[in-house]
């Protein structure tokens, strides 16, 4: 399988998109708030960047402390209703309090999501959810019940999450995709597996392939080949022609060739552009799929909003990456180095996904 040529008109319309994106960084308005409201877990997945488990040995944040930093420190600089928060975690329905915390959010005007894997995902629960105003959801499905069971390591772990989906796909209020690590085993099953999710009426559904932090660091099982790489977003392309489901591959790094193609906008990273986050220690970074120390500070001694206006350097001015495979890539200004979660604590590339293809 050859790759996908970067044509002359998609890199007029990939140069015309850097400077937009340029102009976004030099804005660098709020849009997305994580918060990590914990690191428990009722899971314990091979996969797992932030390596959680039952018991971390890191207290959940108290509540009280997320709604300071709201009232005292985002909301008189921001539109609420402009600013989606997300609860993740860890699992963040082993928060016994998540429904009091959407309320809470509610209240003072933000539209709020969660990022699940379906476990503790009852009727009961889902619908005092609603209640409390949750506006969108993701939940994982990695694969048929043998390649779901076998990366989140848990018997009962497909079959939950499939309930789970079945709740979601059938609530008209909800924003919603269905989100799925990739690894080498799925890719001969792609095709049967989507046509089960068409079957239990999934409409939007978000692949990724699993990035070399926490416990995926040294798990071989897990990663995927250059061909097998190729091959997915070969499939995500012809999916999508076909339009019976919204795929799209993650904001994971450039594709080249495969550019709006396999999503629905040009490779961006917007950690510490649009998105924030609020870790369960109170640090202050980018998206909380970014597990290298790119903190800029921490709500228990900074003032966020000072922060997020002054501190987040590293993510809007990325010359610092044109080092290594980056230094002489012709690609660099569409890139930028890949996404911060891609880079170690030194600053170092983990991988190029356009080097891989």
């Amino acid at each position: 399988m050859c790759h996908r040529r970067l044509g002359l008109r998609k890199r007029m319309a990939l140069n015309i998109f850097s400077d937009l994106y340029a102009a976004k960084v030099a804005e660098h308005r709020l849009d997305t708030l994580f918060w990590e409201c914990t690191l428990r877990c009722n899971l314990a997945c091979r996969h797992c960047g932030s390596d959680c488990r039952v018991d971390p040995g890191v207290k959940d944040m108290p509540l009280r402390d997320f709604l300071r930093v709201l009232d005292e420190e985002i909301t008189p600089h921001v539109d609420s209703s402009e600013v989606l928060i997300i609860f993740s975690g860890g699992e963040v329905l082993v928060r016994e309090d998540l429904e009091e915390a959407g309320r809470e959010v509610s209240r003072r005007g933000y539209p709020w999501g969660m990022v699940t894997n379906g476990m503790a995902l009852t009727e009961r629960r889902f619908r005092n959810l609603l209640d409390a105003g949750l506006r969108s959801i993701s939940v994982s499905l990695d694969g048929f019940e043998r390649e779901h069971n076998y990366i989140r390591q848990n018997p009962l772990s497909y079959e939950r999450a499939l309930q789970a989906i079945r709740l979601i796909v059938r609530e008209p209020t909800l924003s919603y995709d269905v989100v799925t690590c990739v690894t080498g085993a799925l890719i001969p099953q792609l095709e049967p597996f989507r046509e089960m999710l068409i079957d239990e009426g999934v409409e939007h559904w978000r692949l990724f392939s699993i990035f070399p932090m926490g416990r995926a660091k040294h798990d071989a099982t897990l990663r995927m080949t250059d061909e097998q790489f190729r091959t997915l977003l070969e499939f995500i392309r012809r999916t999508r022609r076909e339009g019976r489901i919204d795929a799209s591959y993650a904001c994971e790094g450039f594709l080249g060739g495969y550019e709006a193609e396999v999503r629905d906008h040009f490779y961006q990273c917007a950690a510490g552009v649009s998105v924030a986050s609020i870790r369960v220690d109170g640090s202050i970074s980018g998206c909380t799929s970014i597990r290298a120390n790119f903190n800029q500070g921490n709500i228990y001694r900074d003032s966020f909003w000072e922060v997020w206006e002054h501190r987040f350097e590293p993510f809007r001015n990325r010359e610092w990456a044109r080092s290594g495979v980056c230094a002489d890539c012709r690609m660099f200004r569409y890139c930028l180095g890949g996404g911060m979660h891609l880079r170690d604590d030194d600053g170092s590339l983990l991988y190029c996904h356009y080097r891989r293809l």
